[in-house]
């Protein structure tokens, strides 16, 4: 571990003194030896000194104006190498994440040790489902731009790390490396203009062209090989355990730039990309497959049968209608007047069929060294992209939909269908559902945003198969909330038996949700439609802001346990879909842990889970990450189902039943009963501030009015990441832990904590915010920003967190946090020294720009984005 870090710690100066070569160029001496006295006395104020600490302070309350953007673009860009640094660590020969496909093989020998029926095994491999759902909340901070130049340096790094390297190698390399972080430093941190939801789209797309089009056949390959090792078994060519979907263009849950025309629009995008790359492959294809030999199959295809090279014969009409396919969207999506052509590719099958004849072509020919070559990759691409690229989320608000059909039935002079009462709603939906007759008037004209919601269903109604992979409701509440989405998508002649997916969110609806559930299945129409499927939506960010993350951590739990009893019973299978952000306060965790830290049985319909923001660069952004991502993910879904974690003692669940209360309490007196809280707020973090930094297309606020309530859960989590209290992540479960232990129960907590893996993986999360909070930066930020009066609510939760952290230290009987963590513990150590000289500069510019006393706007304005997004960078899950 010490050896490997070196290396990492190695690359990271060697990064870090190349950016300053950059920086004393481009800014000069003095402004460099300003950057570096900064760096240095952070250094030393990280081991203790107190000294050091104080000339910090004073070094950056007497930045000019002119020194602003300088020192933050300093930092920010040391951090951004830090990461490129760590990220290439993980992804090295010496890293954690190249034994991430061991521990596939790992579990596949400690399987055939179980008294597990081989057939079984078999079964739950077949039956493998991982859907991975791309979205786009805006805690991705860095730009596109960016983001690419790291993953440039990144290869670099990687082309350094051989010992047989010659000198002049060796100079090519770090001649381009200079280039490279000179391109980072003389490029815009900062977006000048908030994105649009194409752009969003645009970006999950450059995903999969960057990463995932390739990590996804490594995975396959692997996936195949260890099956080879372990059970002798092939994974078959048409094998689909790995999908993505999208949110982006697709969710307007608060979001009024994500309009039925620009859904289309990005469909559209999307299957112009996916014609690009497969356009691509097959170029390669014709390269490669120039053999004579083949079947009678692949003859069939020809309308030459002499040709000598069959393969080429059937893959250059499929390159040209490839082509014809391409020129026919652009035309489109540039609103041209053009005849659709009759042989352009709608279909996967039109793809997927003369490509899988050319492979069973030379398997039956005795070439399937060169049929499981490239030819394969694209299959299996084809199996998980599909024509369309990335499958499609609609998101709604359930109100929006109540509201459009109030306007419906008021235009029908049929009352207000938002005052009946939830029978009645039933009653209207149910009728109509059966009803043959058209419901909307011939000539209504609603006003737009009720117009919107009926837009919408046409754009799902006339998308192509397989376009549109669910309609999600948001704030889901009675059964009415489902049946709604049904009559409106019946209303725009829907054919396709479209996913109607319940999202359950806040405490109350997680804890009604096997009620609303139990009553939908209760009803003949609905069975039936659903066809022994279906999916339903956990919510993490919502319940864990209305009640802190233990007690709704808890109720996700119970209502998952409920659910798989109750659709188990009806033998209906269950999807559970998980939408979980990066940080511990909206559900992240390391995907292992927290995949067999589910309720047995949970994982038994797949897994469908969102990525969000810049865990999804985080994980996926590079093809080795996702090689380790997605093994991780297989293995632990495999082991949960084959070898299922225990069932919870009923004395565990008593006392976490004790537990949530006692911390949904302490939780909701500071945040929703302190009548100070929201000024506190407001001033100690730059949540007003980051309104004004272009992140993402959607609003940061549901409504433009309210408080805590109103407001996403991304920026209520993301202002107190930059102040580093981290407090939506930990608030209430100290309290609730101390409880227990002050009441007798020590020993069986940890008792929990060794033998569950919800609670171990729990107090993991807990353990891993709590090496990332300061006390001592936050109350900086108090001091400096906060009027007296409020300082007494920061003076309890710095002293409740200093608790919270001996607590737990207590019960996982460790010395100090992160002990069994060492990698991530340093990595956290080597960050800091560059974090807190931003998160010291963000408070001295949060009071400039506060106190409005100073001409030089932009230079603050410009430089609090900047430590925004370095700070984010250095505390990498942000949201």
């Amino acid at each position: 571990m010490g050896k490997q870090y070196l290396a990492m710690r190695s690359n990271v100066n060697m990064l870090g003194t190349l950016l300053g070569e950059v920086i004393k160029r481009d800014v000069g001496k003095n402004t460099f030896d300003l950057i570096e006295e900064i760096r240095l006395l952070s250094k030393k104020a990280q081991q203790g000194d107190k000294h050091s600490q104080l000339e910090l302070l004073n070094q950056i309350k007497q930045l000019s104006n002119e020194q602003l953007i300088p020192v933050a673009r300093a930092f920010n860009q040391f951090l951004n190498l830090t990461n490129t640094a760590a990220e290439y660590y993980g992804i090295s020969p010496h890293g954690e994440a190249t034994n991430s496909p061991q521990q596939l093989a790992s579990l596949f020998e400690t399987l055939k040790l179980q008294p597990i029926d081989i057939n079984t095994i078999n079964q739950t491999i077949d039956n493998l489902s991982i859907e991975l759902v791309l979205t786009a909340h805006p805690t991705e901070i860095n730009r596109r731009t960016l983001i690419n130049t790291h993953i440039l340096i990144n290869n670099c790094l990687a082309q350094l790390d051989h010992d047989d390297l010659a000198d002049y190698e060796k100079d090519r390399i770090m001649r381009r490396l200079r280039q490279l972080i000179c391109q980072a430093w003389y490029t815009d941190e900062i977006r000048k203009y908030r994105p649009t939801p194409i752009d969003e789209a645009k970006w999950g797309f450059a995903v999969i062209e960057n990463s995932l089009w390739e990590g996804v056949p490594l995975f396959l390959r692997e996936l195949n090989d260890q099956l080879v090792t372990a059970f002798h078994r092939q994974l078959p060519v048409e094998s689909t355990p790995i999908k993505f979907a999208s949110w982006t263009g697709g969710d307007r849950d608060g979001n009024p730039n994500v309009t039925a025309k620009v859904t289309i629009r990005v469909m559209l995008q999307a299957r112009l990309k996916a014609i690009e790359l497969y356009l691509k492959d097959i170029n390669v294809l014709i390269k490669e497959l120039s053999m004579t030999k083949c079947n009678q199959q692949l003859l069939a295809l020809l309308n030459d049968k002499q040709t000598l090279e069959p393969y080429r014969a059937v893959l250059k009409p499929l390159r040209q209608q490839l082509m014809k396919t391409h020129e026919y969207i652009i035309a489109v999506i540039n609103e041209e007047n053009v005849v659709k052509p009759k042989d352009i590719l709608i279909n996967n099958s039109q793809l997927w069929t003369p490509l899988y004849t050319c492979y069973r072509s030379l398997i039956d020919c005795g070439m399937s060294m060169i049929a499981h070559g490239p030819l394969l990759d694209t299959l299996r691409r084809i199996n998980c992209f599909g024509l369309q690229l990335l499958r499609l989320d609609i998101r709604q608000d359930s109100e929006k939909h109540a509201q459009a059909l109030n306007a419906l039935t008021e235009e029908l002079e049929l009352g207000s269908y938002l005052h009946w009462s939830e029978q009645e709603k039933q009653q209207f939906l149910l009728k109509e559902l059966h009803s043959k007759r058209p419901l909307l008037p011939a000539n209504w004209h609603p006003k737009q945003e009720i117009k919107e919601i009926f837009d919408t269903c046409q754009v799902i109604a006339s998308a192509q198969p397989d376009t549109i992979s669910a309609y999600i409701i948001s704030m889901s509440k009675t059964p009415s909330d489902i049946l709604a989405v049904y009559l409106l998508l019946k209303i725009a002649n829907c054919q396709m038996n479209i996913p109607v997916v319940p999202l359950f969110e806040t405490l109350d609806d997680l804890n009604n949700a096997n009620d609303v559930i139990q009553k939908l299945l209760s009803i003949p129409w609905y069975r039936q439609k659903i066809a022994g499927k279906q999916m339903v939506m956990i919510g993490y960010s919502d319940s864990a802001k209305d009640a802190g993350t233990l007690a709704a951590s808890w109720a996700q739990y119970l209502t998952q346990e409920k659910l798989i009893k109750t659709y188990e019973k009806e033998k209906i299978k269950l999807t559970l879909f998980h939408g979980r952000g990066g940080t511990i306060g909206r559900g992240g965790a390391p995907a292992h842990a927290a995949l067999l830290s589910q309720p047995p049985g949970s994982l038994k319909g797949g897994l469908r889970v969102t990525e969000q923001g810049e865990m999804i660069r985080f994980k996926l952004g590079l093809p080795e990450l996702a090689l380790s991502s997605l093994s991780l993910y297989t293995s632990a879904i495999l082991q949960a189902n084959l070898l299922p974690p225990p069932k919870p003692k009923q004395i565990w669940r008593d006392i976490m039943d004790k537990m949530s209360d006692i911390s949904c309490q302490s939780y909701r007196q500071y945040v929703h009963n302190n009548p100070d809280f929201i000024k506190y707020f407001k001033a100690v973090t730059p949540e007003t501030e980051l309104a004004r930094l272009p992140l993402g297309s959607r609003p940061q606020k549901r409504k433009v009015s309210g408080n805590i309530e109103s407001l996403r859960a991304i920026p209520w989590i993301f202002s107190w990441t930059q102040n580093r209290l981290m407090l939506p992540s930990w608030l209430g479960a100290g309290n609730a832990l101390t409880y227990c232990i002050n009441h007798g129960n020590e020993v069986i907590l940890k008792q929990m904590y060794h033998e569950w893996p919800f609670f171990k993986t729990r107090l993991g999360m807990l353990e891993m915010v709590y090496s990332k909070a300061d006390a001592k930066i936050n109350q900086y930020y108090e001091k400096r920003l906060v009027d007296p009066s409020l300082w007494y609510i920061g003076d309890e939760l710095r002293l409740q967190l200093k608790n919270d952290i001996e607590v737990l230290i207590k019960i996982i009987d460790d010395k100090n946090l992160m002990a069994d963590f060492p990698w991530i513990a340093k990595s956290v150590a080597l960050r800091n020294s560059y974090i807190e000289p931003l998160n010291v500069l963000q408070v001295e510019l949060l009071d400039r720009s506060r106190q409005k006393q100073n001409q030089d706007n932009f230079s603050i304005e410009q430089a609090l984005m900047i430590t925004i997004s370095g700070i984010a960078a250095g505390m990498r899950n942000s949201g």
